[in-house]
């Protein structure tokens, strides 16, 4: 048996070492597969009909192969190599198109399909292309800040795990960064990883910042090959805060200027426009040629009018940059004179005065018991109306809460003056009698009877206003009489006296009264008269009735009781 199958084993050896030696060229084709996926590689021939068996090989750098895969025409068995690398990976279908499984790196080669007949071998080969796209880029080891006018690291933008290898690009606001000696610096480097032979793609970037990259936003860019083509993955943005030096002073003042009065505190406030802005400033103060260290704040407290004046402050490291502002410190004096609880004598004169002292113009208002006056109060000759409560207030309108006021008590005072007057009334029977009394404090009123010294209760007195007040009787004296009115007061005592005449209609009423009682007298004694008359006459009747029949006894019962009965009303 080896003699006849030896020849035909030896001719199909040879017919494969040479066609690995030859590689008869029926074109190149080219398989892209991406990482990971399932390579399929069709065997570009035509089957021929004395097909003993198809095979697939690769080839190694040196040229050697390696073979991977049989599957015979007639049998229908297929057979892998034991080549480790593609162990579990590997599938032959009937029409010799060969599948590998999870694409690697290490998978990019040339393959071989090798159809054989007895008397020929075919071969078409494929070249395999694997591609991995690489991570999303990402801006790492950024700057926390960046600096105007120095060249300064701003961060590294790294994208990993790419085949082939792909180019990193910078942006800023979308614009490319070329670079520029000085201003822009690139430095590029890739790495493989010797067991994924996968690349790590990074780029640095040094660049000098200026105060337009303020919220300007920094991206970076991979550009990559994938089976389809080139493609381009953009990283997030980062926005890196610009320091810059500080190119102008500014000071602020709280309260606001305009509102500044005595007693206040004052802040002052010091800023520089750099970033980040100074935290230590000199405060210079009025009439201080030495600057005072502190915060970019200074307090005054409870400030005078002598605080008024321009105030500076300035970076402590470059004094001449500096800035001033001017306050004023505002005020208000009032002086009013007399002043508190003053007493007077009516008729007295009084002169009244209110100074005003102020930083700017100031209102002035007089008030009298809570009534605003048109005028300033002025006593030439005072009278009890006078008296009252004054306020003198000023106030600065474009200073909130800066107001004085002074209250002037003025009492008028005055001895009891008394005038006595009398009124008749219409019908003559009586007489009203009043005493009318000024003084303050307000004096107490009696009235006395001369000569009897009876003193009079029952009288009549007005509201006390403005000093004055009356109190009257009403009398109606049937003689002639002398009335005293007294008023008395802490300063004085002061009597009047008023004489005051009988009622000259008494004596006529007194006539009427008499007539009228005589003619009722003499009514009645008539009527007395009467009614003797009228009894004489019954009896008269009564002795001519003896003479009369019994029969008429009834009717002179009768009779007697009619005369019983006048006598009666006698």
């Amino acid at each position: 048996m080896e003699s006849k199958a030896g020849p035909s084993c030896r001719l199909v050896f040879c017919l494969l070492i040479s066609a690995a030696v030859l590689r008869p060229g029926l074109g190149w084709y080219t398989v892209n597969s991406a990482y990971g996926d399932t390579i399929i590689m069709p065997c570009l021939l035509e089957v021929p009909q004395n097909l003993m068996f198809g095979k697939w090989k690769y080839e190694k750098p040196d040229g050697s192969p390696v073979f991977i895969a049989f599957r015979s025409s007639t049998k229908k068995s297929v057979q892998y190599d034991d080549v480790p690398e593609y162990k579990d990976r590997l599938s032959l279908s009937e029409n010799y198109t060969l599948s590998i499984s999870n694409a690697r790196i290490s998978d990019e080669k040339r393959f071989v399909c090798m159809l054989v007949t007895e008397d020929n071998v075919f071969e078409a080969p494929t070249i395999v292309k694997v591609f991995k796209q690489p991570s999303k880029p990402e801006i790492v080891s950024k700057a926390p800040f960046l600096e105007t006018e120095q060249l300064k690291k701003l961060g590294d933008c790294i994208s990993k795990d790419s085949y082939p290898d792909g180019n990193i690009t910078w942006y800023r606001s979308g614009k490319v960064l070329q670079p520029l000696e000085g201003v822009v610096v690139l430095i590029f480097k890739k790495q493989m990883d010797p067991v994924t032979q996968l690349y790590t793609m990074t780029s640095s970037l040094e660049y000098k910042a200026t105060k337009t990259d303020i919220q300007m936003p920094f991206t970076c860019s991979v550009t990559y090959y994938g089976p389809s083509g080139q493609k381009t993955l953009q990283s997030e943005q980062a926005i890196f805060d610009i320091y810059y030096p500080t190119e102008q002073v500014t000071i602020q003042v709280l309260p606001s200027k305009n509102a500044i009065k005595e007693g206040d505190n004052i802040t002052l406030t010091c800023l520089g426009n750099g970033n980040p802005p100074p935290e230590e400033f000199l405060f210079y103060l009025p009439g201080q040629p030495e600057g005072i260290r502190s915060s970019n704040t200074y307090t005054l407290t409870d400030v005078r009018r002598n605080a008024t004046g321009d105030y500076k402050c300035s970076l402590i490291d470059k004094k001449s940059m500096i800035a001033s502002t001017a306050i004023t410190v505002h005020y208000l004096d009032l002086s009013l004179n007399p002043s508190g609880e003053v007493t007077k004598q009516i008729g007295d004169t009084l002169p009244v005065s209110c100074t005003i002292s102020a930083s700017r113009n100031a209102t002035v208002v007089w008030m009298k018991d809570n009534i605003r006056l048109r005028s300033r109060p002025s006593f030439s000759s005072l009278h009890y109306q006078d008296a009252g409560n004054y306020v003198c207030e000023t106030a600065l309108q474009e200073v909130e809460g800066l107001k004085k006021r002074e209250s002037l008590t003025l009492i008028v005072e005055g001895k009891p003056q008394i005038k006595m007057t009398k009124k008749t009334d219409p019908s003559g029977l009586s007489k009203t009698i009043i005493c009318h009394v000024e003084g303050f404090p307000k004096p107490a009123i009696q009235w006395t009877i001369t000569g009897s010294g009876s003193v009079i209760n029952q009288t009549e007195e007005s509201p006390y206003i403005n000093g004055r007040y009356y109190s009257k009787i009403i009398i109606s004296p049937e003689e002639n009489v002398t009335l005293t009115c007294t008023a008395e007061n802490q300063l004085e005592r002061t009597v009047n006296s008023l004489n005051v005449s009988a009622n000259e209609n008494r004596e006529k009423v007194n006539d009427q009264a008499k007539l009228i009682v005589g003619i009722v007298v003499g009514l009645l004694l008539a009527a007395l008269v009467a009614g003797v008359v009228y009894w004489l006459y019954m009896k008269k009747s009564k002795t001519a009735s003896k003479h009369v029949n019994k029969d008429l006894g009834n009717l002179e019962e009768n009779k007697k009781l009619e005369e019983n009965n006048h006598k009666t009303e006698a």
